[in-house]
């Protein structure tokens, strides 16, 4: 095997990975071809994989293991930039990976595992990217196989279950394998590197620090848009819906990191017994609250980017009576004494005119204006974090508008940090990059635990209630827009707008 390099100092993830099996249940998946296999890839190319770590793929196709190489060369190639996927490193990382076909439910081919571990006295990491139904069989068939050992580490993608019964179900099983110390619920958007900025600069500026509360900031703006329709997941996403898929799974932790409370330091379980307060302290929906400040949307069919796409119920094995919501929009409150009376407005949805993730921070206008009345909308700062397409974030800011001719009249401008800009010879990692490294040092900093995840559903499952009681069918929207008139509605009649309407 050639000879790893070493990462340089300063490297952006600092330390090598501890030497691991990874075994991977469902290798020859989406995510694992699309996502997990390029994030390994690229740890390799970085000299951040200890020489001794091994990759085994698992899925029930049967295929030998040259065929297996090239399915995830085949990957590579296509999800990793043509002037990285250099030969030494390439053959490095496949030199590192074995296979074998195994049907997941059978407790029998469990025993292939455990002789695959036979003498080996790393952690074996087992990285679920298969449907949480299966994940109480898969843990408890590698347990009863002896395939484990007392450092065994399980990866799980969320969402876990359909609501809280089923997801305190499938932690139950998970845990009667595995402690809560040893298991790594992933939410990718935790690994992004806006997020990790997000953290540092709330934490490490009084700039931030001291204004980030209810008397600074007057509402708190988060949108998740996705261009893409159902993709062929009809039949999870129709059974889940927007507020199951994207509220719960990903808004609510992007919540959690806005509005908590300084950690006392960064160890895993004081970040997260911070976040668990801003779960408990989201303010459920009246009757009243509901028909006001919820939304939910189905899109119809309409254009994107000049081309026509078909509508929810015309997506390819679509039920025509469905009611389930492609869209969510909401106001709601962090009821404590940093956020009480500070709105945070929520919008999710499918089929938007563009792919964007970000968070708008509203700054609360100087109590004494002096300038121009005409120009008073634009007097309040915004603090934009951009987390897709292009990471970054951009403090707008009043300066006087250049020219003899202008008197004092302002202008918007940003202090901006763009990633791609900042750093022009510094690739910007995938967030699966970041978080399988994190999980080979045994770090969980950045990962969900348990009761974050049971207080989310706790919160959604009231909601859904609601809704059910209600039995409105969503508001329809045609695709290529920002959803139903009704969530512009819900926003503005605070005197508010959402930010790309400024």
């Amino acid at each position: 095997m050639s000879q790893y390099k070493r990462p340089q100092a300063g490297h952006a993830f600092g330390d090598v990975g501890a030497p691991i099996d990874l075994a991977l249940f469902g290798a020859l998946g989406d995510l694992a071809q699309r996502k997990l296999f390029p994030a390994l890839f690229h740890l390799e190319r970085e000299g951040l994989l200890d020489p001794a770590t091994r990759l085994l793929g698992l899925a029930r196709q049967e295929l030998d293991v040259d065929a297996f190489k090239a399915r995830v060369e085949a990957s590579l190639a296509t999800y990793v930039a043509a002037e990285e996927l250099d030969r030494e490193s390439l053959a490095r990382f496949t030199a590192r990976l074995d296979f074998l076909s195994l049907d997941f439910t059978q407790p029998d081919g469990y025993a292939a595992i455990r002789d695959w571990r036979q003498g080996i006295e790393r952690p074996m990491v087992v990285y679920l990217s298969v449907g949480a139904k299966i994940y109480g069989d898969i843990c408890q068939h590698l347990e009863s196989s002896g395939s484990l050992d007392a450092e065994s580490r399980v990866v799980v993608e969320k969402p876990i279950g359909y609501d809280l019964a089923s997801s305190a179900e499938i932690n139950d099983a998970i845990g009667a394998v595995f402690p809560e110390s040893r298991v790594y619920r992933i939410d990718h958007y935790l690994g992004k590197e806006t997020v990790q900025n997000l953290i540092a600069m709330r934490f490490a500026n009084p700039l931030f620090g001291t204004q980030w509360n209810q008397n600074h900031i007057s509402h708190v703006e988060i949108s998740v848009a996705e261009k893409v329709g159902i993709e062929g997941r009809w039949g999870y996403f129709d059974e889940a819906g927007q507020l199951r898929d994207m509220v719960q799974n990903h808004l609510l932790q992007l919540v959690c990191l806005i509005a908590m409370d300084p950690p006392a330091n960064l160890d895993a379980d004081a970040i997260r017994d911070e976040k668990v307060k801003v779960l408990k302290a989201l303010k459920p929906f009246s009757d009243e609250m509901l028909g006001r400040d919820v939304v939910r949307g189905q899109y119809i069919a309409g254009t994107i980017d000049g081309q026509p796409v078909p509508g929810y119920h015309e997506e390819e094995g679509a039920n025509q009576g469905s009611h389930t919501e492609s869209f969510v929009a909401m106001k709601t409150e962090v009821a404590n004494w940093r956020w009480a009376g500070v709105p945070f407005y929520l919008r999710t949805g499918k089929r938007m005119p563009e792919k964007l993730s970000q968070i708008v921070i509203h700054f609360r206008q100087q109590p004494h204006y002096i300038f121009d009345p005409d120009q008073r909308n634009l007097a309040a700062n915004k603090l934009v974090i951009r987390l897709q397409p292009e990471e970054g974030i951009a403090l707008e800011v009043l300066t006087k508008d250049s020219g003899l001719d202008k008197g004092m009249r302002l202008r918007r401008g940003p202090l901006h940090l763009d990633f791609h800009n900042a750093f022009p010879k510094t690739r910007i990692p995938d967030a699966y990059e970041r978080l399988l490294l994190e999980v080979m040092k045994g770090q969980q900093a950045l990962f969900v635990r348990r009761d974050e995840v049971e207080h989310a559903w706790q919160w959604c499952d009231s909601l859904i209630a609601a809704w059910e009681s209600r039995d409105e069918p969503p508001r329809r929207y045609p695709a290529g827009s920002w959803g139903p008139v009704a969530s512009i509605a819900m926003i503005t009649q605070d005197g508010r707008s959402w930010y790309e309407d400024y």
